[in-house]
């Protein structure tokens, strides 16, 4: 659970989110029902990690996190995006999302299609939008650049292709791993390097914080696996075992449950040990590995 410094840092920081969120999309002239759709899956709830991983890094720079929050409202968008389209009828298929029903279901398969469309464009926009006074043109440049690659097809699609392929075959650890970097890890990757970014780390800064963000993204998708297989449904907010009814290969099923949270312990170190050699203050972002490793949601 989130406790000492990151409980009253994340409620700070989600409540900034959360009205940027929705300001963000208001603001756009464009059907009422898109809007509707868009702010429906944005408030869904959630963990926020990723705009909290950004919001942190900045913190460990000395930096005020506020000068992160269009880019971590990009963040939310392009993964909120990601949940729609994953819930889809030709993908997962999934009637709930956090305890809700998917967007789909309430707004209708087009308009679902449709929002997470908006949502992933206009995150680019809302990068642009970033005030000169806190980026320049070629920080805000390179933020688009490396947030395209990891949603984009090397990055979170090509891991959902990836995914897709893989049902019903039995993978291999080095197959479930790609899957993971990419469909899940590369978007948080991205969290912390744009905090990075934005705070103008030195190049060993950025190489650590990649590796960091790389085992951590690992660690957060075996929890995931692992919350699939013994979760409560109720605090998920969705239902659980749903990755071997769609036949999917999971850390559990290859290494054994036992396994996968000796896998899970092994990345949190790696994770914790990258984070170390950066020199920075890193007690939230030491908060938030322990939290992705102890995670029921």
């Amino acid at each position: 659970m989130e406790t000492g410094l990151l409980d009253a840092f994340s409620k700070k920081y989600k409540r900034l989110l959360d009205s940027e969120l929705r300001t963000l999309v208001e603001r756009l002239d464009a059907p009422q029902s898109i809007k509707e759709s868009m702010i429906y899956s944005l408030e869904a709830g959630g963990k926020r990690i990723r705009p909290l991983l950004l919001f942190a890094t900045l913190d460990a720079f000395g930096i005020d996190p506020q000068k992160g929050l269009l880019a971590a409202s990009a963040i939310e968008m392009i993964h909120t995006y990601s949940l729609i389209h994953d819930d889809l009828p030709s993908m997962d298929n999934d009637d709930l999302r956090r305890g809700k029903p998917t967007n789909h279901k309430v707004f209708g398969d087009a308009i679902a299609i449709l929002a997470g469309d908006a949502l992933l464009t206009y995150s680019f926009e809302v990068i642009g939008k970033i005030p000169s006074e806190f980026s320049t043109p070629d920080t805000k440049l390179k933020l688009v650049m490396e947030m395209a690659k990891a949603a984009g097809t090397e990055g979170m699609v090509g891991g959902q292709v990836a995914d897709m392929e893989g049902e019903g075959k039995s993978l291999t650890l080095e197959e479930l791993e790609y899957i993971h970097i990419h469909k899940t890890g590369k978007l948080l990757g991205f969290s912390v390097l744009a905090g990075a970014i934005l705070a103008e780390a030195s190049q060993n800064q950025l190489n650590n914080l990649s590796i960091f963000a790389r085992h951590l993204g690992l660690a957060f998708q075996i929890q995931d696996d692992i919350l699939d297989l013994v979760g409560n449904q109720q605090v998920i907010g969705k239902p659980v075992g749903s990755d071997s009814a769609n036949l999917k290969s999971t850390y559990p099923q290859l290494l054994s449950l036992e396994g996968a949270r000796a896998a899970l312990q092994k990345q949190i170190n790696l994770s914790k040990f990258y984070l170390e050699k950066t020199g920075l203050n890193m007690n939230l972002l030491m908060e938030i590995t322990d939290l992705v490793a102890s995670r029921d949601h």
